[in-house]
């Protein structure tokens, strides 16, 4: 095998950068069990990212390995215009596992084409147009779900597609109308729909939102700003899209993020983990909106879509979600890593806020707790340090979000170690 530095040499010449956070350097990462990844040198590291989160099961879980092995024994892929029974098998299940009325499901490749779909789905059924969703959110990198992602990476792509429209995020630790959040009464929300209604050309199509923004710093909304949401949405025709691609199946705490504001999409999308590190997404909705918009001619495929060895992980991943209680396990490990923070905000005043539900959470650096001035060029050394002391997750906002989703199948001692590593880090970098 090539040593890391003549890989990395070959990565400068033939490898394509412009990756999402830092690309042209080490580490070169080989293998990776459970919550751990090695590199080339032999070093292992924690990974709370789980990979792109799409390891959040675990690396190489075995009941996704297997599921994948037998697949490729049996059929990698089919042509799309026709059923596979593992197609059936996983739609099946994901209907049975959502709340009514959401029943009738697709399978896509990536978060970004399933966020599309949902979009297409939308104006199809409302005969509307224009699509709308919180600053603070990410909903993929492809034309239409960049014009969405209102979090960052849009810039220099050319003006944005028509009919994409920014509101007001729920972000309370940071009100964009400078309210108390104690007593303002969601008014943001208020605000947002004003404007809405106020720059629509036509009948708007849907609100296409997170129930928690995980890449735009891990900002959880206050109780009831969804099922408000919901409301304001039905008034106006239109149709509320979940994105859950980074919250559900678990990770948050329950099997789906939006369960503990008690209400129901139109339409649900899901990806990242939901294929145990293979790459698949699905589109799920009522089946009065599916028939309604295929008897409209409404077509989305790919040349992958719903073949049988992405459903069969991700049918596999629901095995794994139900017989593990994975929701259970983020309840748990996530109040440990809770508990665990909250003990370095006591010793680090640059943690100005602690945040997020499960194994989902994030601590907000900042300068001064009173000012709440953003520790950026703090946040990235740290996140630097914790990395060569091996402890990886991601940072948001600019470096002063740091952003951790540990897999459930980590430990107590795991999170012990990571947070070893974190507290030195913050030591080294804020005294």
């Amino acid at each position: 095998m090539k040593s890391e530095v003549e890989l990395l040499a070959s990565a400068r010449r033939y490898s394509f950068g412009g990756r999402m956070d830092a690309s042209g350097r080490g580490p070169i990462f080989v293998r990776g069990c459970g919550s751990e990844v090695e590199d080339i040198n032999g070093k292992q590291y924690l990974d709370f990212n789980s990979g792109q989160m799409c390891a959040w099961l675990g690396h190489n879980h075995p009941t996704i390995v297997d599921a994948v092995h037998d697949a490729c024994k049996s059929l990698i892929h089919t042509h799309s215009s026709y059923y596979n029974d593992k197609e059936i098998e996983l739609a099946e299940r994901l209907g049975n596992l959502l709340p009514a009325p959401l029943q009738k499901s697709m399978f896509l490749q990536s978060g970004a084409d399933a966020n599309e779909a949902a979009i297409n789905i939308a104006r199809k059924y409302t005969g509307g147009f224009e699509i709308i969703s919180p600053h603070t959110s990410f909903h993929g990198m492809s034309d239409t779900t960049r014009s969405l992602t209102f979090a960052g990476w849009h810039r220099g792509y050319g003006p944005p597609q028509a009919g994409m429209l920014a509101m007001l995020a729920p972000y309370c630790y940071r009100c964009p109308i400078n309210l108390d959040p104690e007593t303002c009464g969601i008014a943001c929300l208020d605000a947002s729909f004003e404007l809405i209604d106020a720059q629509t050309t036509s009948r708007p199509a849907a609100v296409l939102t997170e129930p928690i923004f995980s890449a735009g710093g891990v900002i959880e909304p206050p109780d009831g700003w969804l099922s408000r949401l919901a409301e304001q949405c039905k008034a106006r025709g239109m149709l509320l899209i979940l994105d859950e691609e980074q919250t559900g199946l678990g990770k948050t705490g329950d099997t789906f993020a939006f369960q503990r504001a008690g209400v129901a999409p139109d339409i649900i999308t899901l990806a990242k983990h939901f294929g145990g590190g293979i790459c698949v997404s699905s589109v799920t909705t009522s089946v009065e909106i599916e028939a309604r918009v295929v008897a409209d001619e409404f077509i989305v495929t790919h040349s992958h879509s719903n073949d049988p060895l992405a459903c069969a992980a991700a049918t596999a991943t629901l095995d794994v979600l139900e017989r593990d209680d994975l929701a259970g396990k983020a309840r748990q490990l996530g109040g440990y890593l809770r508990s665990r923070l909250n003990a370095l905000a006591e010793r680090f005043e640059i943690i100005g806020d602690i945040r997020g539900r499960g194994l989902l959470q994030g601590i907000e650096l900042v300068r001064d707790r009173a000012t709440k001035e953003p520790a950026t060029t703090e946040g990235k050394a740290i996140s630097e340090r914790c990395l060569e002391a091996g402890l990886i997750f991601s940072i948001r906002r600019d470096g002063s979000v740091l952003r951790f989703v540990p897999p459930a199948s980590t430990s107590e001692d795991q999170i012990d170690r990571a947070i070893d590593i974190l507290s030195d880090a913050l030591a080294d970098v804020n005294g």
